[in-house]
């Protein structure tokens, strides 16, 4: 059913929305809940936590998502030059992430930037690595200049398939077979359904991930059953798809002209009766000889990604390091 939208969208959240959105309107009345999916919610107004968690493979076939947990931070006032905020929202990546974290203090993590560093809305991933604790070598090498609580970490900014001519899977199950980590944490620019979630949201998964998914260039994946270690994906949307977009703003108008008009009448017979999943199909026929496959992302998106790309990195800092706090990061990222 998720499959036949044809909706671009790498967010459970977003998912999830769409399922209970079409299962209400085809039972006409409100979903209580997705089945075999569980949904929580916690923060407050500036960093609103969304916790998904797919339990089942009703689940997975409902919302088009393995199962495990998703963790979505929403930051609408992120893209402001607001410290605390920043600070903060440091902070709440860490902690969310020390949910799916289960490690001794010496197991070495290997995070894995992925992503095109020569193209901006795809530079989240390496971006993130140079802003990191990469402590491995210190502590082999130098161990009494480390604090403790410090753990090894490593990290690699693969490139992409079209630059290296390797599979980043490859390149990445490569390291782990030579250094074996115990852990891995992918980051990735991602693809939203909502523009208002372009750089303002945070998903964090246990599920692994598939680069290139959310922009229609599926390549191999990262997960526990390609690298036998667990993997934990940080993702950002950076982009959305102008087809969903110009879908989403005649869902609005049509929603807005079927509240004011009355009830059983012919005309609001017409919008109600309308296919929606056939309306988005026909949107992306229709500007496809025009426009293409185009991807649609923020004018401002350098300062965007320099910004994120320190939240994550720093939330990955706090969560890895037991003791580590952001007066302390700057001490080990040059």
């Amino acid at each position: 059913m998720f499959e036949n939208r044809s909706i671009r969208t790498d967010l459970a959240l977003e998912a999830n929305e769409l399922f209970m959105k079409q299962s209400a309107k085809e039972s006409a009345q409100e979903s209580a809940q997705t089945p075999g999916v569980e949904v929580e919610s916690a923060g407050n107004e500036d960093i609103k936590i969304t916790r998904v968690k797919v339990t089942s493979p009703t689940g997975e076939a409902s919302i088009g998502k393995p199962m495990g947990n998703y963790i979505t931070l929403e930051i609408p006032k992120l893209r402001e030059n607001d410290q605390d905020l920043i600070e903060d929202s440091c902070r709440e990546v860490a902690k969310e992430l020390q949910r799916l974290i289960n490690l001794g203090q010496k197991s070495t993590v290997l995070v894995v930037g992925l992503g095109n560093w020569n193209v901006t809305p795809d530079a989240l991933g390496p971006k993130v690595v140079s802003s990191l604790m990469v402590t491995r070598h210190l502590i082999e090498y130098v161990p009494e200049q480390v604090d403790d609580g410090v753990r090894p970490v490593c990290a690699v900014a693969p490139g992409v398939l079209g630059i290296t001519g390797i599979e980043t899977g490859e390149i990445i199950k490569g390291i782990v077979e030579k250094i074996k980590p115990e852990l891995i944490i992918a980051i990735d620019a991602l693809a939203s359904r909502k523009t208002e979630r372009v750089s303002t949201t945070i998903q964090i998964a246990d599920t692994g991930i598939a680069p290139g998914s959310g922009v229609g260039n599926k390549r191999m994946e990262l997960s526990k059953t390609t690298m036998g270690i667990p993997v934990i994906a940080i993702g950002v949307p950076t982009v959305v798809d102008a087809a969903t977009m110009a879908n989403d703003t005649i869902d609005l108008v049509m929603d807005s002209l079927i509240s004011q008009t009355t009830k059983g009448t012919e005309f609001y017979n017409m919008l109600n009766d309308i296919d929606r999943n056939e309306k988005h199909l026909l949107i992306r026929e229709v500007l496809e000889p025009y426009i293409g496959n185009l991807i649609v992302t923020p004018k401002e998106i350098d300062g965007i990604i320099e910004k994120i790309s320190r939240v994550i990195a720093n939330g990955i800092n706090i969560a890895l390091h037991e003791g580590i706090t952001l007066d302390d990061v700057n001490r080990y990222v040059h």
